[in-house]
This record gives C-alpha cells, structure tokens and sequence, in this order.
C-alpha cells in the first residue's frame, strides 16, 4: 500500500473525525450571516461602499459621489452602520463615514474582483 494519497479520492463521511460536524455553522450564525448578506441587495448601498472604499466622506460629499440625495445616503448610511458595513466619527463640526474595518473593504474588493474576472468553463 501506497503512502502517498489520492489527490482525487473523496473523503469518506464516514471516516470523518467528529469535530468535523463543529465546524458546519449554527443555525443562529447561518442566520446572522443570511441577514448581514440580505443588506447588500440594494446596489445603491453597493455604491456607497465603493465610495467609501476610495476615501472617507461627509453626508454632503458621498451623496454627491453617488447621485443620491442627502437624505437617501444618511437612510441606507443607517442600515449600513446597524449591520457594522460602516462608522462614522465626529470631527469637528463634520461627521465622516467610513467603512467600519478591514473586513468589509476586502469583502467588496473580492466580490468586486470575482464579478470582473472572465467566466471559466467548469
């Protein structure tokens, strides 16, 4: 018998170790994460994060940016900071936005990069 394995074969369900089952996602997290992708349905909110993935902004400067009025940006700046898509911090005066961390300016960079590469035959 042979050391080295098939780099084909399947893993048999089997044989699989019992923590393997920790690691599918709770009910409550799969959830949280249907909710947390639900919020990105709206392509207006897709713009503001691309904004905002270039700098950071006031109201007034983003609304500008993406054609939309005042009022609609603070509207979906809302629902974007509820689900942690983005922060704001007072300066001065002027409230900035911007995206909340790291997390969510690499999870627009790949869907964005995904989007743009050719289709590949399967």
């Amino acid at each position: 018998m042979s050391d080295t394995a098939d780099p084909n074969a399947r893993p048999d369900p089997d044989s699989a170790p019992p923590r393997a089952v920790e690691k599918i996602l709770s009910v409550e997290k799969a959830q949280r994460m249907a909710e947390f992708f639900s919020i990105l349905g709206d392509p207006n909110r897709w713009r503001i994060l691309s904004a905002l993935a270039l700098k950071e902004m006031r109201v007034r400067d983003l609304a500008a940016a993406v054609q939309m009025t005042e009022s609609a940006v603070s509207h979906q700046l809302r629902i974007l900071r509820t689900m942690r898509f983005v922060r704001y911090q007072k300066r001065g005066r002027n409230v900035v936005y911007g995206l909340k961390d790291h997390h969510i300016f690499n999870l627009y960079r790949d869907v964005s990069e995904h989007l743009d590469e050719a289709e590949d035959d399967d």
